[in-house]
């Protein structure tokens, strides 16, 4: 991508329960110059934002409908619920949904979790927002099953949350628009999230050494060796030389008793 096709900006697509703080933080830090643009919206209207191209990558809940979105699941959430801070099922660390049974469970319309059975009793009416819905159980009408990132979006002081591991769970994905393939600024995200590496094949490619500086390196190794078969030539040389200039002690010393020997004496 290069030239006016390059956008301005990356559009990211987040529902709420999700934090993408720390995927921003790495984006802004390689790549300075794209400005990354942050578009809330409800877990419901999210996908068709994404297809609307209201956005060009989200982080949304599954599923989605992947003939026209495509999804890289990130991570699934543990289901809990909601409850008043002095509820009998504090005592516990976590909730079967047994015990829940004679409970009114709050389902409110913007539900993020696929039930095919509620447990508990219905409310008389449904909320219409999960934030509707924590109101009625801080009044005490019931309680509320939701994510773990919901319960702690939604905190408050008089209430409290424990695990409910029977429930259905909710999974959190990146998602796009389906194309052959993926946009470079989607490509580039998708890279942050699954913790690649500035330099990894599919992220920013590591600028290669140029072929001047491949030869040069190639030429001063060929020096170095070159002049390390010298040094070590030139030393075995003058070791020889060294031995051939020496006359054989044993030799000389012989040769001179010989020639005394080889003279006759004089009376």
């Amino acid at each position: 991508m290069t030239g006016s096709d390059i956008p301005s900006s990356f559009r990211l697509a987040y529902v709420p329960g999700v934090t993408p703080t720390k995927w921003v933080r790495v984006w802004h830090e390689r790549l300075p110059d794209t400005p990354l643009e942050l578009v809330q919206a409800t877990a419901a209207d999210a996908p068709g934002l994404l297809a609307g191209h209201g956005a060009d990558a989200g982080l949304v809940r599954l599923p989605v409908d992947r003939d026209v979105l495509a999804a890289i699941p990130l991570y699934t959430e543990t289901t809990v619920v909601v409850i008043p801070k002095d509820h009998v099922a504090t005592a516990a660390e976590e909730v079967s949904l047994a015990e829940l049974a004679d409970e009114i469970v709050l389902h409110p319309l913007d539900d993020v979790l696929d039930w095919e059975t509620l447990p508990g009793r219905p409310a008389v009416e449904r909320p219409a927002t999960t934030a509707d819905a924590i109101e009625l159980v801080a009044a005490g009408v019931g309680v509320l099953l939701v994510p773990q990132s919901l319960a702690r979006l939604h905190h408050r002081k008089d209430l409290t949350y424990r695990p409910v591991p029977e429930a259905p769970e909710s999974r959190v994905a990146l998602s796009w628009p389906q194309a052959e393939e993926a946009p470079d600024l989607v490509e580039e995200f998708i890279g942050i999230v699954r913790g690649r590496t500035v330099n990894s094949t599919r992220g920013r490619a590591a600028t290669p050494p140029r072929p001047a500086q491949a030869k040069d390196k190639a030429k001063d190794r060929s020096k170095d060796r070159t002049k390390d078969k010298a040094k070590r030539t030139g030393a075995g040389g003058a070791r020889s030389k060294t031995a051939a200039g020496r006359k054989p002690q044993s030799g000389g010393r012989t040769g001179g008793q010989g020639g005394k020997r080889g003279k006759p004496r004089g009376r």
